[in-house]
């Protein structure tokens, strides 16, 4: 026997998304009704009727739909045979259970699209209906991405080791006005577990960490899933992110500017204790009438970046003249850095006679050669060197100060 199709334009709204290739209908559901016509009574027989009820969400004319929201179309009574999702000229993907009764996108919508969704279905008397709907998505004033830093000065790298010290830092691309939805979409997850918060350094820009730095071999994951969320004044998340990185072993030196000594630890046992200069103090005036110090920064650091050579001079905070004698201007080498001010642990072979003795440098951790190499190859990105004894604190904006503020306050 034939089967018949019967066009249906209702109501009911259609998912999302854009095209799947539907399944076709079993052959032997055809067979079951007859085809219209004259009985044996010579009176026409009633048409059939469509049985099979079709759910399509969102539902026909839904506006601001998320472009996360997956599209569903389920039919009670019947099979799918097809399911288009279009949006223009593209398409996105589903897949159909194995019975041929739900089917589900599997791609993510646009923002700011209108998209039309057609269903062929076939009832269990074998008659085939298409039904077909529009929904719109929700257009924003402006979208962010997010990337993930080790810090302002690196990117974090998928699968990357760090150190006990390092947070996670987040960065968006616009300003965030509404933190807490924010926070509600970025998760992270620690193996062991340990509890920890986020707070935000500055409008685009979130830290998250434990109480205490990390134990090593911690293994993190971090997930931000914005994508169609309104993260204030209809700046929506531009897509989801997510990453994952591992904490080495601990490695941790303590600079004391009273001993001129950085005592350096791995996994908690001291393995080298170095004799260094650090910041002399005192402070000068800049050409433009700023005043710089020359202490090194009081607390915990963070290291950021690591380079061969560096070319380190005073006219990168305003002392130009080089009359004045805390002018410098100098290639330097195993150039470990700790703040974005300009600190650096870094080899000071011209200042070894200070080292152990005095503090001499203009904030920098001088040390002698075989333990700059030393510093240099054993200490990485996220390890700790904590300054005590001076009498300027280090900023939380200063690279990473994260752990200069109690858990109570973070």
């Amino acid at each position: 026997m034939v089967s018949r199709r019967t066009m249906l334009t209702t109501g009911v709204g259609i998912a999302a998304g854009l095209t799947t290739g539907g399944c076709a209908a079993d052959a032997n559901a055809n067979a079951k009704w007859a085809e219209a016509g004259s009985g044996d009574d010579g009176k026409p027989k009633p048409s059939p009727t469509f049985a099979a009820k079709v759910t399509v969400t969102p539902a026909a004319e839904t506006k601001d739909v998320s472009p996360a929201e997956a599209v569903v179309i389920s039919v009670e009574g019947g099979i799918i045979q097809t399911v288009t999702l279009t949006g223009g000229a593209k398409t996105v993907e589903g897949t159909v259970d194995t019975e041929q009764r739900t089917w589900r996108s599997s791609g993510p919508l646009e923002y700011g699209k209108t998209y039309t969704v057609k269903v062929l279905a076939v009832d269990t008397a074998g008659l085939s209906a298409e039904q077909q709907s529009t929904f719109t998505t929700v257009k924003p004033s402006a979208t962010t991405t997010v990337t993930f830093q080790a810090n302002a000065l690196v990117a974090m790298k998928n699968g990357g080791t760090y150190g006990v010290g390092q947070p996670v830092c987040v960065h968006f691309s616009k300003a965030i006005k509404d933190r807490t939805t924010a926070e509600q979409a970025m998760t992270v997850t620690a193996e062991p577990s340990v509890e920890g918060r986020w707070r935000w350094i500055n409008s685009q820009t979130a830290h998250w960490r434990p109480a205490r730095y990390w134990t090593a071999g911690t293994k993190i994951t971090v997930k931000i899933d914005i994508l169609g969320v309104n993260l204030g004044n209809k700046v929506y998340g531009a897509a989801n992110a997510s990453i994952r990185f591992s904490i080495g072993q601990s490695r941790i030196a303590i600079a004391d500017c009273n001993t001129h000594r950085m005592k350096c630890y791995v996994n908690g046992k001291m393995v080298r204790d170095i004799p260094v200069s650090l910041g002399k103090g005192g402070t000068t005036k800049t050409s433009d009438g700023r005043t710089v110090h020359f202490w090194t920064n009081n607390g915990p650091h963070v290291v950021l970046k690591k380079d061969a050579s560096v070319r380190m001079t005073s006219s990168s905070y305003g002392v130009e003249d080089p009359s004045n004698p805390n002018y410098y201007d100098e290639l330097v080498k195993l150039c470990c850095r700790i703040s974005y001010s300009g600190e650096f642990v870094h080899l000071a072979d011209w200042n070894t006679s200070a080292h152990g003795r005095t503090n001499t440098s203009h904030g920098c951790i001088n040390v002698g050669p075989a333990n700059a190499q030393w510093f240099y190859d054993t200490f990485q990105i996220g390890d700790v060197v904590e300054v005590k004894n001076s009498p300027k604190a280090l900023a939380i904006d200063n690279g990473l100060g994260d752990w200069m503020v109690s858990w109570e306050k973070w």
